[in-house]
């Protein structure tokens, strides 16, 4: 449902920094949120006309950007994203043999690059993979000679004395989304990641202690290509966190772990990846050492940067930038909220440090965002080295709208501008982001509400 949408606008400040404006907001603004409605994942696909969210009530909603032209800016594109189709994905379950619930949550969707006129997405909740085909159909069949036009079958086919030629007859145009492929019962533990090869033909999944490598023609069988469970379940110390394919090279793929490790595989050495190419570590600091390291070392998203040559990985309190041709520590740090290292205690009593934020490149790879508490997110300039941090917020959702940069304040006497650290609503928080891969236009999920920033120049 469109609460609110309207046209983005934009402006420049003095020393040359473009701001961010608002462009729409999907769902209700109301206070009360309905566990169900709460987004999951938020994914542009390949060209950035289509924006796939899922949400805890295992729906999936897809928007499509506007096609007509705004009016302030000629032959320039609107940034409007209408409903284009809405569908349950998965529905909740019961494991009989384990006394087990599963969530119809979604926990990924991840679109294939489109081949004709149709889209394909996979999405998946903690057990099963689904793969859907969404297409138009603006056409039906007239005339059939023994079915009506919902095909049941009516007549006798002895009753028919003469044949007629069906015909397509135009129709209201309608967004069909239907299963094509159902990917289950691979996965002991809870799915955490997917990841869509570049060759387009196999796709791997992970949970937490399993990769299994998938072809999507064939659904009754998968090839387990990480197997970290150790035969004494008490000797496990880490479990795997995030998963993905490099961009062009089909053989290589990373896996990260709570332990903050990312593992670099090629599937050419050997069919078992337990032995891995590369492992990207950061030394730790002795002076940072304390109860929480590991657990805010832990790393809860990574990705390739488009151009295959670096990725980012995201743990609780920062994100770095990895060089692949370099492993021995990160080319780049940049910290999120690093306000909140005193707070880590309480953090780990009320159980948000174990929030996983995930993080993304622009189009460009020249910027980076992630998401915060307080419905903060914050965009990182890797060429200024400049940070700037915004709020998602119902205040902002008014036409003409720019976002002012937030600052948190620590200790002393808090200026205008600025917001405590012990006012911080950790409930509003923004786990999930995405950015447009041609544009400068960027999704938030905060909570039940996905907000749309446009940086125009």
């Amino acid at each position: 449902m469109i609460v609110k949408s309207y046209n983005c606008v934009f402006m420049i400040e003095g020393n040359g920094e473009i701001q961010w404006t608002f462009s729409q907001v999907k769902g209700t603004l109301e206070d009360e949120v309905t566990d169900a409605d709460i987004i999951s994942c938020v994914e542009f696909n390949s060209d950035g006309e289509l924006l796939a969210t899922g949400d805890k009530g295992g729906r999936v909603v897809i928007f499509q950007r506007d096609q007509s032209v705004g009016d302030s800016v000629p032959n320039n594109r609107r940034t409007d994203y209408n409903v284009y189709s809405t569908f349950q994905s998965h529905e909740p379950e019961f494991d009989y043999l384990k006394s087990l619930e599963i969530e119809e949550k979604i926990n990924k969707i991840r679109w294939l690059r489109r081949k004709n006129a149709a889209n394909f997405l996979l999405s998946t909740n903690d057990k099963t993979i689904k793969l859907w085909k969404v297409s138009e159909r603006d056409k039906r069949i007239d005339g059939y000679n023994l079915k009506d036009d919902s095909g049941q079958l009516l007549r006798d086919p002895n009753s028919v004395t003469a044949l007629r030629v069906p015909i397509l007859t135009p129709m209201d145009l309608t967004v069909e989304a239907s299963p094509r492929r159902i990917f289950a019962n691979a996965h002991t533990y809870h799915i955490n990641s997917i990841s869509v090869n570049s060759d387009q033909e196999t796709y791997l999944s992970a949970d937490d202690l399993r990769i299994n490598l998938w072809n999507l023609e064939i659904t009754d069988e998968s090839f387990n290509i990480v197997d970290i469970k150790p035969v004494n379940m008490e000797e496990l110390t880490e479990v795997i966190t995030a998963a993905e394919f490099h961009p062009s090279h089909c053989n290589h793929f990373v896996y990260s772990s709570s332990k903050g490790i990312i593992r670099l595989c090629d599937m050419r050495a050997a069919a078992l990846c337990d032995q891995h190419a590369k492992i990207f570590e950061e030394p730790e600091d002795p002076t940072n050492r304390s109860f929480f390291s590991e657990i805010i070392s832990s790393i809860s998203g990574i990705k390739f940067s488009n151009n295959g040559r670096y990725m980012i990985s995201r743990d609780y309190l920062s994100v770095k930038v990895w060089d692949l041709n370099m492993d021995s520590r990160p080319i780049e740090s940049y910290l999120v909220h690093e306000y909140l290292r005193s707070k880590l205690c309480s953090l780990y009593e009320n159980d948000y440090i174990f929030d996983k934020f995930e993080c993304c490149f622009n189009g460009t790879d020249s910027y980076i965002m992630t998401g915060s508490y307080n419905n903060f997110f914050k965009i990182f300039d890797r060429q200024t080295k400049r940070d700037v941090m915004l709020e998602a917020s119902k205040e902002i959702a008014k036409p003409r709208t720019i976002l002012k940069p937030r600052r948190v304040c620590t200790s002393g006497k808090k200026k205008k501008d600025e917001i405590s650290v012990d006012s911080l609503d950790f409930n509003r928080k923004i786990l999930h982001t995405a950015w447009h891969p041609n544009e400068n236009i960027i999704a938030v999920a905060a909570t039940n509400n996905l907000y749309l920033f446009q940086d125009r120049q």
